[in-house]
This record gives C-alpha cells, sequence and structure tokens, in this order.
C-alpha cells in the first residue's frame, strides 16, 4: 500500500461530536503518530478504521481506490491489523488459542483441530515478533502482564495464505505494559514492517517513544484536527501544547511541604515467598518509589502493604501497629489502592461512576444504603480529580482511559487515606491528565500522606519519589535517595547487587 487517505470522517455520540470532518493521509513505509489527550478521538478513530463502530460519514481511499467499512470483518479483508491497548485475552485457553482466536483453526477433517499447525502458526507469529521465549501451549491467564501483551501482538502477525496481504497496522499503547526490553523488541518489528512498505498508525502517551520511532505526527483535539506534520517540524514542547492547549512547563510539581518525621510503614527484614529482605521505613508525607525489572516483585509489594497476604518473617508495621490482615481491613484503616490493571482489576465498567467511587467505602454509610450521600462525596471527589464526565449515573465504560484512571483516584482519595499505594498510576493517561494525577499525589503528600509509587518510568520515579527502592528477583538491594540521580544512574542498579 502507498497510501490511505480518510476523508471527511465524522462520529457523534448523543449529539455530542467526537470527530469532526477529520482528514488524515498514511503512507506505506512510515510511522505516524495519532496523539491527543484522552477523549481527544483517537479510540473513536481506531474503532471507526476497525469497523465494529458506523461513521456518521466516512471516506476511504486504498491507493485511489475506495474501501468501505461496514463491520470488523471488512476491515480484516482490507489488510487492516489492531493492536488496542486493553489485554483482552482469554485466559483460561493456551497462548497459542488467543493468538488464532477469531481465525478459521486448521483442521484435519471436518471439526477435527489440527493442533500441531495451531501451534506452529502461534510460534511462527512469536518468532516474528522476538517473543518465542513464551510457551504456546501454557494457559495464557498464567503469564506476566507483559508477555500476555505480547500474546495479544502476536496474532496480528499471523499467515494465512487465504488472507489479503496486511498493509496497515494500527498500534494502540502497544507498550503500556511491556518492559523497556520488549518494547525494544517491538520498535524492531515495527521497523520490519516499514522496510516491507506497510503503513503504521500509532497512538502513545509516552512522547520520548513516538519522537524516537515515528516519521509522522498528527495532534487531535476535541475531536477536531490540531495540527500535522513530520517529527523533524515538531518539538515536545510544541506536541505538549498541541494536545492540551496550554503550556506544561514542569512536568512534575514540586515538594512544598517537608516530609513527617512520625513513620507509616515499617518493614524489619520482612519476608514471604514473593518477597525477601525488606528493610525499610515510610514518613509521614514521603513518596517512596519501588523500581526492578518487570517481575521483580513491585506488584507484590504493594499488594503486601494492602494486605493481601502475611510475611513469613520478619515484622511488619502500619502507624506503629500490626500491618493490616486484609484488603478489606486495610481501606478500613486508612490504605488506598490503585492497582496497574484498571479494567481488569480496579473497574466494574458496567457501573455508575457513583458505584466505582464509594465501592470500598459502603460501610461508612451504615446498614441503609444513602444514595444521597453517596452522590454528594462522589461529585466532589470528581471535581477534585478534575474529571470530565456528563452525569455521576454514567456507566463508567463511556469514560476515555484517563477519565477511568481518575475515577479510581477519586476512589483512593476517599476519607483523606493515611497510605496511598501506586501500581503504574499513569500508565496509558496522556500528558494532562499525568500533570492533573501528579498535583493531586504532591496534595495528599503535603497532607502527611505516604505514598508508595511503584512504576517502570524512570523520570516518573524521579521527578516525584524522595526515596527509591530497588528489587531485584523480589530481594531488596538499594534504598536510594533521588537527588542529582540520573535515569543512567538508577538503571545501573537494576542490574548490579548491591546491598541495601
Amino acid at each position: 500500500m502507498k497510501t490511505l487517505k480518510i476523508c471527511n470522517i465524522s462520529k457523534s455520540y448523543r449529539g455530542v461530536p467526537a470527530l469532526c470532518n477529520l482528514e488524515l493521509t498514511l503512507s506505506g513505509g512510515r510511522v505516524h503518530a495519532l496523539m491527543g489527550e484522552n477523549g481527544a478521538g483517537k479510540s473513536t478513530l481506531i474503532k471507526l478504521l476497525a469497523g465494529v463502530i458506523p461513521a456518521d460519514s466516512i471516506k476511504l481511499l486504498k491507493d485511489g481506490e475506495p474501501v468501505s467499512l461496514t463491520s470488523a470483518q471488512d476491515a480484516h479483508a482490507a489488510g487492516f491489523r489492531f493492536i488496542h491497548q486493553e489485554l483482552n485475552i482469554v485466559p483460561q485457553i493456551s497462548v497459542a488459542e488467543n493468538i488464532l482466536l477469531g481465525r478459521r483453526y486448521p483442521c484435519w477433517f471436518g471439526p477435527a483441530i489440527n493442533w500441531r499447525s495451531l501451534e506452529r502458526k502461534a510460534q511462527e507469529a512469536l518468532a516474528f515478533l522476538g517473543a518465542d521465549h513464551i510457551p504456546v501451549k501454557k494457559i495464557a491467564g498464567s503469564l506476566p502482564s507483559g508477555d500476555r501483551m505480547l500474546v495479544k501482538i502476536a496474532a496480528a502477525f499471523v499467515a494465512d495464505k487465504e488472507e489479503a496481504t496486511a498493509d496497515l497496522f494500527v498500534f494502540d499503547e502497544p507498550t503500556a505494559a511491556l518492559s523497556s526490553d520488549e518494547s525494544r523488541k517491538l520498535f524492531k518489528v515495527i521497523e520490519r514492517l516499514k522496510n516491507r512498505g506497510a503503513a503504521i498508525l500509532y497512538v502513545s502517551h509516552r512522547l520520548d517513544e513516538v519522537l524516537s520511532i515515528c516519521d509522522d505526527i498528527t495532534v487531535l483535539r476535541d475531536g477536531h484536527l490540531v495540527s500535522t506534520g513530520t517529527v523533524r517540524q515538531t518539538s515536545r514542547n510544541a506536541l505538549i501544547h498541541a494536545m492540551t492547549g496550554r503550556d506544561v512547563k514542569d512536568a512534575y510539581p514540586p515538594r512544598t511541604s517537608p516530609i513527617g518525621v512520625a513513620p507509616v510503614v515499617t518493614a524489619k527484614n520482612v519476608s514471604n515467598e514473593h518477597l525477601h529482605g525488606l528493610d525499610f521505613t515510610l514518613h509521614k508525607g514521603e513518596v517512596l518509589g519501588v523500581v526492578g525489572l518487570a517481575g521483580s516483585g513491585q506488584g507484590e509489594l504493594l499488594r503486601l502493604l494492602l494486605g493481601d497476604g502475611k510475611p513469613k518473617s520478619g515484622t511488619l508495621a502500619f502507624q506503629m501497629s500490626p500491618a493490616p490482615g486484609s484488603p478489606n481491613n486495610a481501606w478500613r484503616k486508612g490504605i488506598a489502592y490503585i492497582p496497574r490493571e484498571r479494567r481488569g482489576e480496579a473497574l466494574m465498567l458496567s457501573l455508575s461512576i457513583r458505584s466505582n467511587i464509594v465501592l470500598p467505602h459502603l460501610a461508612r454509610f451504615g446498614w441503609l444504603a444513602n444514595k444521597h450521600a453517596e452522590t454528594r462525596i462522589a461529585e466532589d471527589l470528581c471535581e477534585k480529580v478534575r474529571l470530565k464526565y456528563d452525569s455521576i449515573e454514567q456507566t463508567t465504560s463511556q469514560l476515555s482511559g484517563g477519565n477511568q484512571q481518575k475515577v479510581i483516584f477519586a476512589r483512593a482519595l476517599f476519607g483523606n487515606p493515611s497510605l496511598l499505594l501506586l501500581d503504574e498510576p499513569t500508565r496509558g493517561v496522556d500528558i494532562g491528565a499525568k500533570f492533573d494525577i501528579y498535583q493531586l499525589v504532591r496534595a495528599q503528600s503535603a497532607k502527611g500522606c505516604a505514598v508508595v509509587l511503584a512504576s517502570s518510568d524512570l523520570s516518573e520515579i524521579l521527578g516525584m519519589c524522595d526515596r527509591i527502592l530497588v528489587l531485584q528477583n523480589g530481594r531488596q538491594t538499594a534504598l536510594l535517595s533521588r537527588d542529582n540521580m540520573t535515569s543512567a544512574d538508577l538503571l545501573q542498579y537494576f542490574y548490579t547487587q548491591e546491598a541495601a
């Protein structure tokens, strides 16, 4: 494919425009970034190109020939492939079955599945991605999140002779769940696709990533085209201004109050089946970063502090008392948790914004439901987190990814927690929403709330944290001050064994 011209594409929901007469040209052999804040219209455009929702108006020309998109099958037949952000694999079936899900399984005779052929196709797709370390017979739900994302991405590279050649690949936040090593493998795949002449539409909120691998950039805001051009014609600051309409001069708001002296969490030589040798004290108002290679125990540490599991040795205390023995007890004592997977672990998408916010706090309202009080508190919290929504009874599934994350923050801030546990809190969130989240963290810190922040974004760790705890294979190997430290300095501790 040489060019795909997207002309006069418009879509409204309940009379509210999501895309307004958008025009966009994608070229073969080039990576075209699509950027904008959550709610700018990026997801709507992807769904229209995928044929999963109807457009109010749309005209597609592939090398000058019109393309009709009335279904997902039409998009697939046109050679369009999509890698979506959310990890919507089927956890109960094998890796191979997930990779070929939605396709005709190879068969011997009639309904008899040729499992050897199916597994070979899956292995070839994983090898093309550089992820052939993943066993195709393994149950997909048992994989770590990074490997699950790689399985999902591999599904776009299954080779079938009877299918049209894939010549447009749409990547929606593909690296959100990947480690830096996994991301580099994906970038090599994208380079190979470029060299084959495929067009790449790449959606990401990671500016450094976009500026590094993309050739062209289009920015949307509120459903309108703001700017389009080559990477060489733009800059980081110009992109931020185009997306948000304002300058974000300081990506990380500074600390405005000193760290307290009272301990909130005290860990003395704590170990369990996943973690070993935890030894630190977290004080009021302090922000502690938790880092390491993927799977080093960051999530396990947060869940231990939430009361999901108990130490097998050592002592773990919360505010000078024994640590909570269950997540329910932790929420009651003022420990709030924001998990890594907002859709799979945090939100009930079919329920309202109000219901999602008050879910862990229902006991505070007494034995009888009090919808009026719930609504008042939820609306106050929505204002606090700068949530964009139509109604407090709106289902959470209707919100953009960044606003869904703000719903989880509103829930966490209910009752002013003493300890805030954050696992990749800005994953898949645009630059404007990130700044809002950082301001919320700073505001809670200023009130004396202690924060534990696990993140793979080293700039975020260095910009927000006071001290940094490094894990290797579940073992604490360093406890560092962030003063004058660079990302390169910090990364060295991921590989060098140090005494904590």
